[in-house]
């Protein structure tokens, strides 16, 4: 199988060089003249110390531009998100647009394969999402994808990482719920690494936090945020402001205020820790106005996070965006068309790290098995397109057509052999085959082969990625982690 990845995207461009002005304009004016609530006091401290103009009766602080400029240069233009391949096979070089494409987090319910309910999500389906994870070429990194509703919060963390680096060799990004739990995970992943120095030199885990749209960074958020700076950790800082909800109902008016709310936190990182890897993140979306729900696989979602690669790209800054979802509640034509067209268009953007583009139903309240095999199928597609059309003079082959000459083929030629494995994306789930041949086969639609695609990796004996002499030293010194974990 081809994998395609290391891709550079960039050549769709919803926003021109003067939109992106205007909207770092506007950006810089809400940062001076409205600024940003800060309700953790540690933060707001450091808001002030570094000169911003603090309110401490409102929590609100201002931030002039140079500030703004001066905090966001010091954030690195790349990141580099590691797998454990001793030959670095599963790496992701976050920044200058490269793509690439996964799960993302965290839905409550899952989908069994074969199924059209769901039911409530249990530690056992992180690791089993991490094993198809594993096992499906084009999901390029592990976003910890469903939320543990089997067991209690001072002890999802550890477990749901730790189910997750032992099932699989990609990056695992998750998000995170407590302090103790944030440094609970960093301990167990310096002892899987060997050493504190050696996970910091090649991070296989990061972390994401959120901001709250419009205008404020949360308490517990904040905290979180500023751990994962202290231990350099690599760390998101998204905001998902909603058209008529928690952004201006116009696609414009939510770029602003998802450029102020992700830039907030990354200056907070560097504020903590100066260099601190930290992704630009964006999970915008509109809101349906008839009840005020969330919507995941409207097209204006894709709009507003190709916009935003194109503005992470402008402050040299990686970028984690969203694409891939849908809000159908099964596998159906709308949850094909909804997760193609936006993981198609962010990804043309230079998306570089998006995330929920394999797997989610719902209002991304649904991690489906079959979904997760059917959206490796359309990256695949995808990054075919990012890839474009090399043209040179291999590929423009006139000394193959000068020797074919008219009215001859090119179904033996050399050229054709050399090139039909790589020129050409090669489905793994797709039909090509003609009826007839169909209809012998069981006449089955594509969620049927993905559910059979999965029950055909679960067949497989589950691979470990954790030594035993690791394991046992996790057990004996992680509080919280579960037995199970560690199988």
């Amino acid at each position: 199988m081809n994998v395609r990845k290391d891709l550079p995207g960039g050549r769709y461009k919803p926003l021109t060089d003067e939109d992106i002005q205007k909207i770092h304009a506007t950006s810089l004016r809400v940062f001076a003249e409205v600024g940003v609530q800060v309700n953790f006091p540690e933060a707001r401290n450091l808001f002030r110390k570094a000169g911003a103009e603090v309110d401490e009766a409102s929590r609100v602080v201002k931030v002039s531009r140079d500030m703004v400029e001066e905090l966001v240069d010091k954030a690195p233009s790349m990141v580099k998100l590691c797998g454990r391949a001793e030959n670095g096979e599963f790496d992701c070089r976050i920044g200058s647009g490269t793509v690439y494409m996964g799960t993302g987090g965290t839905a409550l319910n899952v989908q069994d394969p074969g199924s059209q309910n769901s039911r409530r999500a249990e530690l056992e389906d992180v690791m089993n999402m991490a094993c198809l994870v594993e096992a499906l070429g084009n999901i390029h990194f592990y976003m910890l994808n469903v939320y543990p509703n089997d067991i209690p919060v001072e002890d999802v963390d550890v477990n749901r990482f730790g189910a997750a680096l032992n099932r699989t060799r990609k990056h695992v990004m998750g998000g995170v719920y407590t302090i103790e739990g944030v440094r609970n995970v960093i301990k167990m992943a310096e002892i899987i690494a060997g050493s504190p120095d050696k996970l910091r030199e090649r991070p296989f885990i990061s972390m994401v936090t959120c901001n709250i749209s419009p205008f404020k960074l949360d308490e517990s958020y904040a905290q979180l945020t500023m751990e994962g700076a202290r231990n350099r950790i690599p760390v998101v800082v998204p905001a998902e402001p909603l058209c008529g909800a928690t952004a201006p109902v116009t696609l414009a008016g939510n770029l602003v205020v998802q450029n102020v709310d992700t830039l907030a936190g990354v200056m907070l990182t560097q504020l903590v820790n100066p260099g601190t890897p930290v992704l630009y993140g964006c999970i915008s979306s509109i809101a349906d106005l008839r009840d005020m729900k969330y919507l995941s696989g409207a097209v204006e979602m894709g709009l507003m996070n190709a916009a935003s690669a194109q503005m992470a790209q402008f402050y040299k800054l990686p970028l984690y965006s969203t694409a891939g979802m849908s809000d159908s509640k099964l596998n159906d034509a709308q949850a094909g068309y909804e997760s193609a067209i936006t993981n198609l268009m962010v990804a043309l953007a230079g998306g570089s790290f998006i995330h929920d583009a394999a797997g989610f139903l719902e209002f991304c309240m649904t991690a489906s098995y079959d979904k997760l095999v059917i959206d490796n199928e359309i990256i695949g597609m995808v990054m075919r397109a990012v890839e474009g059309i090399r043209v040179d003079d291999e590929t423009l082959a006139f000394e193959v057509l000068k020797k074919t000459g008219p009215g001859g083929h090119f179904v033996s030629s050399r050229h054709t052999r050399r090139y039909m494995r790589s020129e050409h994306y090669l489905p793994q789930l797709s039909d090509r085959e003609d009826r007839a041949t169909w209809h012998s086969a069981g006449q089955q639609d594509t969620r049927a082969r993905a559910s059979e695609k999965v029950f055909e990796i679960f067949g497989r004996p589950p691979q470990s990625f954790i030594q035993e002499r690791i394991k046992e030293r996790l057990k004996q010194e992680i509080p919280g982690l579960r037995p199970i974990v560690m199988d």
